[in-house]
């Protein structure tokens, strides 16, 4: 697909358009993607964004946000340049707003966009061109955008709307069942295939790389909700179980204790959580109570016997043959 000519540089507190752009007259071949919310969590500072639509791999291309910078969805037929340039106006001062009218009045095809922006401080707005394929719409709240095209009947924005609103839990929670209400209000007429879902922390000093909570794809699914809801719940282990090695860093054996098995909960079945967890109370010491995890752990996955006996040449475990010994002498 073609850019449609939205090339924007930013050169201090100065935006420069090239003049060819307001010449490009070319557009992407084919509207491409169909509802998605992004949102600020005042509470957290939190800024998220997530997407579904009847297209492969909507994430590499709808989806972006900076930590305490912003979050940008831009969809339908489809210009990536609103997300990077987007982030850089906002990163340099200017609100969702202005960012948004500075990047639309150098689209030379704003008319088949639909763009929706959240600022670091909870400034939203949206733009959808004249020329989307309805049904559409968009709706601006407080601290946070709708914005669907292609949808197979009226209403997703509000089901969207009034779902953010009213739901309980984090912002990557609330994304979700905005996601949930839209598909439930219709969604697109075409069907289901991909979904995404971006949260990142609200400290602006974070690197680049850094500061991402979530950063969630579904390039091809059936059911892509359902497969991004399942992934969802697989990440906030990951973040439990990193949690639970920060409090052991700290010898906070309780706390650590405590991060692990609620890992556990969430994901039951995931053998290498729970030899990790294994892992890491034998290392600090907690050898009664790491056993029976170990043995559920070679239980679920026989490979981990022959992997455990690796760890303490990497440094992982102490060099002591007596605790090798009543590890691997479990059945």
């Amino acid at each position: 697909m073609q850019n449609g000519g939205l090339l924007i540089a930013l050169i201090g507190s100065c935006i420069c358009t090239p003049s060819a752009a307001a010449d490009d007259t070319s557009r992407p071949a084919r509207p491409v993607h169909t509802y998605s919310i992004v949102a600020h969590d005042k509470e957290t500072g939190e800024l998220g964004v997530a997407v579904q639509t009847h297209y492969f791999g909507v994430g590499s291309r709808v989806v972006w946000a900076a930590p305490g910078i912003g979050a940008v969805a831009t969809q339908s037929f489809t210009e990536p340049a609103y997300g990077p340039n987007g982030l850089d106006l906002m990163r340099a001062g200017k609100t969702a707003a202005e960012a948004l009218t500075t990047l639309v009045k150098a689209d030379a095809n704003a008319d088949v966009r639909q763009v929706g922006m959240v600022d670091g401080r909870g400034g939203v707005a949206n733009h959808t061109g004249r020329n989307s394929i309805a049904e559409y719409c968009d709706i601006a709240g407080d601290a946070y955008t709708v914005q669907a095209n292609l949808m197979w009947k009226p209403g997703v924005c509000d089901a969207m709307s009034a779902a953010y609103e009213n739901a309980q839990g984090d912002l990557a929670e609330r994304l979700m069942l905005a996601l949930e209400a839209a598909q439930a209000a219709g969604g697109d007429i075409r069907g289901k295939q991909s979904a995404a879902l971006l949260v990142v922390s609200g400290d602006a000093s974070q690197p680049s790389w850094g500061g991402r909570i979530f950063d969630l794809r579904v390039e091809d699914d059936p059911e892509p909700l359902a497969e991004l809801r399942r992934l969802l719940t697989i990440a906030r282990a990951y973040r439990l179980m990193d949690e639970g090695d920060d409090f052991m860093a700290e010898m906070d054996l309780e706390n650590a204790k405590a991060a692990y098995g609620r890992a556990s909960a969430l994901v039951p079945d995931n053998h290498e959580l729970i030899f990790w967890h294994a892992l890491t109370l034998a290392a600090a010491g907690q050898v009664d109570e790491s056993l029976p995890l170990f043995g559920r752990a070679f239980e679920m996955w026989p490979r981990w016997r022959v992997l455990v006996q690796r760890m303490p040449a990497a440094g992982l475990l102490p060099d002591d043959p007596e605790l090798m010994r009543k590890i691997i002498a479990l059945p």
